[in-house]
C-alpha cells in the first residue's frame, strides 16, 4: 500500500523558505467508524454464521458486526483508528473462511483497473508514481495476480479517465487500462460455487450408483448375483471389493469438502453441518472396512457392509446443496434488476470555451466524472445523477420512484441515473457518479435491508448453538439403546434384517439419527423470507431498511400522519393575500422572500414562487439581503431585511416575539383555516402587516387509504406543525376524528406524542416527509418516510415510500405480514421436519411398523428440507398489492 503525504510535502516547503511549521491532528474531524462489507465463503449453516460473528464482535475497533448465512456476507461496523479493513479480512481468514473485499465504507472514492503490460516490480512502480502525480489521487494498491489496481481518490478532483490516459501514457504505451470487472466477482463466485456442487453431484453419481445396484438390485439377478458372491480370500467376495473400490473416491476425493468444513469448525471450537455428516459417513464407511478385511482374514464371517450408505448420502448431500444453491441465488435478483438499470456506456460530449460541442465519444459509464457533460437522446436512460444545460424531454422515472407519469425535465432541472429519456435529446452535466448516484444508494440501501437480520432470527441463532452438539448425543444414544437392547435380547430376532446383526441394526439408526438432522433449514428460514420479501418491496417502490423494520411494521395498530407533504401533495400554493396596511405588495412580498428564500421548508417555496411572479421575471433574481436570518422550525423564520425585522410563522411565533395579533388578523386566520387553507403571519418591525392563505392539496387517495387502514383495525392520527383550523378540516376531508389530531406540534413536541401513543401500548408508526418529522420518525417503531421528501427524513425512517403514495403505506404493512407469515411457515416446517425426522429415524416406528430410515434416504430427506425453505421464501416473489388497492386505483378513473 503506497500513500502520497501530501501534508509532509507542503510542511518541508514551508519550512524551506525558512520558517518552522508543525503539522496539526485535528482528530474531531476524523470519521470515527465505517461499514465495510465482505463476501464469506465456506459457511455451510447457521453455526458458521454466528461463529463468525461472534468472533469479528470481539475485535478491539468493531463496533457491530453482521454476518447473514443467506448472502454469505458481512457487514462490519469499525473505527478505522483502532482496525483496519486488512485485519478484519485476517480475523475472518483465522476464523477458517475466505474473506473477499466487497467495499471499504471510505468516504472517499475507488476504482479498480485492469492493467495489461506489468511484468516487473519496476512497471509497477512506474505505474504508482505517475498516477501519484495526478492531483487528487491518494492511494495506490496493486495485485500483480489479477492484474489489479486500485486507486483511492477524490472524486470531485479526478476520475478513472485521467488514470486510464496516465497509465496508457508511460513510455512507449506499452500499458493497457481498463475498468477492472468488480461487480462480476461475486456473480462469478455464485456460478462457480452452482459449477462445483453440480460437477461433484455428477462425478459422484458415477460411483455411488454403480455401489447402489451392486448393493441392492443386482443380488436379486440370479447370475450376477452369483458373480458378486465369487470369493477372492476367505470369505472375501467380488461384490465387497467393488462396493469398497467405488465408494472410497466419493468417501475422500468427492466428499473431502466436508471434511476440510469439518477440521476447520472443529479446531475453531465449535459444530457445523460438516461435522453430522462427516461422523454420519465415516461410520458406516469405517465399519464397512473393518467388516471386509474382517472377512478377507477369516474363513467363517460372513461380512455386512454399507458402502452403499455413505456413497449415496454423499450423493444426495451434494444434490441438496446444489438445489440450495441455485435457490438461494434466486432471492438477491431484485439487486441485480437494480444494477441492470444503469446504462452500460454514455455519450461524453466536449465543450470548447464558447460552449459549443466540438466532439463527441462513447464511454464505459463507470468512467464517466463529476462535471462531464453527458448527451442523452430519445429512448436512451440518462447515464448518472446530473443537471440539464441545454434541451427539454419528457424523463420516466418509473423504474426508481415507481411513478409511471413522465416528468418534464429542461435547463436547470436535476435528472436521476437509470431513467428513461422518451422523447427530446438532453445535455447533461454529472453532479453525482459513481457509488454517489440515486441508483447506488438505492442498490446500497437494500443490501443493507437483506444484511440486517429480524429480532425473530435470534431464534434460530440460539439453537443453532446445541442443535449439532445435541444431534451427536442422541445419535450417540440411539445407538447405545439398540446395541443394548440386541445385546440383552429386549426386542424378537426376527426384528433383525437377514443381511445384518443387533450391532449393524443399531449402527444404522445411529447414523440415521446424525444425517437426518437438519441445521441449514432453520438458518435459513429467516433471512431467505427477508431477502425476498425486501427485495419485492424495492421493485414495488417500497424499501425496507431490514429484518427489524420487516418485522415490527406487521404488528403496527396506529399511524401518526404529517400533513404537509404527506397527507396533502405537497406542492402549496399562495391563494390570497390580504395586507392591514397601505403597502405595495411587490415591496411587501420582496421582503417576505428574502426572509424564506433561505428556508427549504415547502410553505417558503410558495411564498417565494409568488414573489416571483409578482416580479414577472424568473431571471437573475436576486433578493435583498438577509442578516441574522434565523429557521425556527415548526414555527417559520425571522430576519432583517432593508434594515427591517421581518417575521413570517404561525401564531406561536409571533406571540414569543412579543407581537400582538389584531383582531381582523385573528378573523383572516379562522376564515383561512376554515377552508382547509395554511395562514401565514407577516411582521414588519413588531406589527402584523398581512396573512397569506396557502392551499396545499391533499392527496387524492388519502381518503381511501385511511378507510382501508380503519378497516385493519389500525388507528390514524394527524400530529402537524400546521394550525388547528387548517389541521381539523384535512382530518374531516380524509375521515379523522378531530380528537385524534395534534396541531401547531413543535418537532419535539411530535417526537413526545409518538411516545405517549407506545406508553399506552401501541405500536406506532410514523410517516413523514420532513426535518421537522425526523425526531418523530426516529421515535415511531416504524418510521416511514415520503420518497420526495429531505434526505433527513429518509435517513431518520425505517421504510423509504419512493413513490410518495400513500397506498405504500398499506402495501408496506400487507408485504410484512405476508413476509412474516412465510418465516413462520418457514421456522413450522424446519422444526417440525427436525422433531419428526429424529425420532423416525431413532426407529420409533420400527417396532411397530417394521419401518425403518435408511441412513442414505436419511440424507437425501435432510438435503430436502433446506431446499424446500429457500423454495418457501421464493413463493413471496409471487406477492401481489392488496385487492382493495386495486379497487382504489380504479375508482379514481373517470369516464366522460
Amino acid at each position: 500500500m503506497l500513500k502520497y503525504d501530501w501534508e509532509e510535502m507542503i510542511r518541508e516547503t514551508i519550512e524551506d523558505v525558512g520558517f518552522q511549521a508543525k503539522l496539526l491532528k485535528e482528530e474531531m474531524n476524523q470519521k470515527s467508524s465505517q461499514v465495510c462489507r465482505i463476501q464469506v465463503n465456506g459457511m455451510t449453516c447457521t453455526s458458521c454464521s454466528t461463529t463468525l460473528e461472534s468472533a469479528l464482535q470481539v475485535i478491539l475497533g468493531v463496533q457491530k458486526a453482521r454476518v447473514a448465512l443467506a448472502t454469505q456476507e458481512a457487514e462490519i461496523c469499525y473505527d478505522p483508528k483502532i482496525v483496519d479493513y486488512n485485519q478484519l479480512l485476517e480475523a475472518i481468514g483465522i476464523t477458517g473462511f475466505e474473506g473477499i473485499l466487497i467495499s471499504t465504507g471510505e468516504d472517499n472514492s475507488r476504482i479498480l483497473l485492469k492493467v495489461d503490460g506489468v511484468n516487473t516490480e519496476n512497471s509497477v512502480t512506474l505505474i504508482k508514481n505517475s498516477l501519484l502525480e495526478l492531483q487528487g489521487v491518494q492511494e495506490i494498491d496493486f495485485d500483480p495476480q489479477l492484474k489489479k489496481l486500485s486507486v483511492t481518490y477524490r472524486a470531485g478532483v479526478t476520475g478513472p479517465r485521467n488514470f486510464i490516459r496516465a497509465i496508457e501514457s508511460i513510455g512507449s504505451g506499452c500499458f493497457r487500462a481498463s475498468i477492472f470487472p468488480e461487480g462480476r466477482e461475486r456473480e462469478e463466485h455464485r456460478h462457480q460455487e452452482i459449477r462445483q456442487y453440480h460437477r461433484a453431484f455428477l462425478w459422484s453419481l458415477v460411483f455411488s450408483v454403480p455401489v447402489f445396484f451392486t448393493s441392492m438390485v443386482f443380488m436379486y439377478i440370479p447370475g450376477l448375483k452369483n458373480v458378486l458372491e465369487t470369493k477372492i480370500v476367505n470369505m472375501l467376495s467380488v461384490g465387497e471389493v467393488l462396493r469398497w473400490a467405488l465408494s472410497t473416491p466419493v468417501q475422500f476425493i468427492i466428499g473431502r469438502k466436508f471434511y476440510i468444513g469439518a477440521y476447520t469448525a472443529l479446531s475453531h471450537g465449535y459444530a457445523n453441518m460438516d461435522v453430522l455428516i462427516a461422523l454420519g459417513t465415516n461410520a458406516a464407511y469405517f465399519y464397512s472396512v473393518y467388516s471386509v478385511l474382517r472377512a478377507a482374514t477369516s474363513p467363517t464371517f460372513n461380512a455386512s457392509d454399507f458402502f452403499e450408505t455413505s456413497s449415496m448420502l454423499i450423493s444426495f448431500i451434494l444434490l441438496g446443496k446444489y438445489l440450495e444453491v441455485l435457490a438461494r441465488g434466486k432471492t438477491s435478483e431484485a439487486i441485480a434488476k437494480l444494477m441492470d438499470l444503469a446504462p452500460k456506456t454514455a455519450t461524453l460530449l466536449t465543450i470548447d470555451d464558447k460552449g459549443k460541442v466540438v466532439n463527441e465519444e462513447e464511454v464505459d459509464s463507470r468512467l464517466i466524472q463529476k462535471n462531464d457533460v453527458l448527451k442523452t437522446i430519445p429512448g436512451s436512460k440518462v447515464a448518472c445523477d446530473g443537471l440539464v444545460i441545454w434541451g427539454q424531454s419528457h424523463i420516466n422515472e418509473s423504474m426508481i420512484t415507481g411513478e409511471s407519469r413522465p416528468f418534464t425535465k429542461k435547463t436547470g432541472d436535476m435528472v436521476i441515473g437509470g431513467t428513461l429519456n422518451e422523447n427530446g435529446v438532453l445535455h447533461i452535466k454529472a453532479t453525482r457518479v459513481g457509488s454517489e448516484t440515486a441508483l447506488s444508494q438505492i442498490v446500497r440501501l437494500v443490501e443493507s435491508a437483506q444484511m440486517a437480520k429480524a429480532p425473530v432470527q435470534r431464534f434460530a441463532d440460539h439453537i443453532s448453538k446445541y442443535f449439532v452438539p445435541l444431534v451427536i448425543a442422541l445419535s450417540f444414544c440411539t445407538w447405545v439403546s439398540w446395541f443394548l437392547a440386541g445385546m440383552f435380547k429386549a426386542y424378537p430376532r426376527t426384528w433383525i434384517p437377514s443381511s445384518m446383526d443387533s450391532f449393524e441394526l443399531a449402527l444404522q439408526f445411529g447414523i440415521s439419527v446424525m444425517v437426518v438432522a437438519c441445521p441449514c433449514a432453520l438458518g435459513l428460514a429467516t433471512p431467505t423470507a427477508v431477502m425476498v420479501g425486501t427485495g419485492v418491496g424495492a421493485s414495488l417502490g417500497v424499501l425496507i431498511k431490514g429484518g427489524q423494520a420487516l418485522e415490527t411494521a406487521q404488528e403496527v395498530n396506529c399511524i401518526v400522519f404529517d400533513k404537509t407533504g404527506t397527507l396533502t401533495i405537497g406542492k402549496p400554493m399562495v391563494v390570497n393575500t390580504r395586507l392591514f396596511k397601505t403597502m405595495v405588495p411587490q415591496e411587501f412580498y420582496e421582503l417576505i422572500a428574502a426572509a424564506e428564500v433561505n428556508s427549504d421548508h415547502p410553505l417558503a417555496k410558495a411564498i417565494v414562487e409568488n414573489a416571483k411572479k409578482l416580479r414577472g421575471s424568473e431571471e437573475k433574481l436576486i433578493w435583498p439581503e438577509a442578516l441574522n436570518f434565523e429557521s425556527i422550525t415548526g414555527q417559520g423564520v425571522k430576519a432583517i431585511i432593508c434594515n427591517k425585522e421581518v417575521v413570517v410563522g404561525n401564531k406561536s411565533l409571533m406571540l414569543e416575539q412579543g407581537i400582538a395579533i389584531p383582531v381582523e388578523a385573528e378573523e383572516a386566520l379562522a376564515e383561512t383555516e376554515g377552508l382547509a387553507q395554511t395562514g401565514i403571519l407577516v411582521s414588519i418591525d413588531k406589527e402584523v402587516i398581512g396573512v397569506l392563505a396557502i392551499s396545499d392539496p391533499l392527496k387524492p387517495e388519502a381518503p381511501e387509504v385511511i378507510s382501508i387502514l380503519k378497516s385493519m383495525h389500525i388507528e390514524s392520527m394527524i400530529v402537524t406543525g400546521d394550525n388547528w383550523g387548517t389541521a381539523n378540516a384535512i382530518a374531516k376531508q380524509v375521515g379523522i376524528d378531530s380528537k385524534y389530531v395534534v396541531a401547531e406540534a413543535k418537532p419535539e413536541q411530535k417526537a413526545e406524542k409518538v411516545k405517549e401513543l407506545q406508553d399506552l401500548g401501541k405500536v406506532v408508526a410514523m410517516v413523514g416527509d420532513g426535518v421537522n418529522d425526523s425526531p418523530a420518525l426516529v421515535a415511531a417503531d416504524v418510521g416511514m418516510a415520503i420518497g420526495a421528501g429531505t434526505d433527513i427524513a429518509i435517513e431518520a425512517a425505517d421504510i423509504v415510500l419512493m413513490k410518495s403514495s400513500l397506498k405504500d403505506v398499506i402495501t408496506a404493512i400487507d408485504l410484512s405480514k405476508k413476509t412474516f407469515k412465510r418465516i413462520h411457515l418457514n421456522y413450522f416446517w424446519a422444526l417440525g421436519y427436525n422433531l419428526l425426522s429424529i425420532p423416525i429415524a431413532a426407529g420409533v416406528l420400527f417396532p411397530f411398523t417394521g419401518f425403518r430410515l435408511p441412513p442414505w434416504v436419511a440424507g437425501a430427506a435432510m438435503a430436502a428440507s433446506s431446499v424446500s425453505v429457500v423454495c418457501s421464501s421464493l413463493l413471496l416473489k409471487k406477492y401481489r398489492k392488496p385487492k382493495k388497492l386495486n379497487t382504489l386505483d380504479l375508482h379514481r378513473i373517470i369516464v366522460e
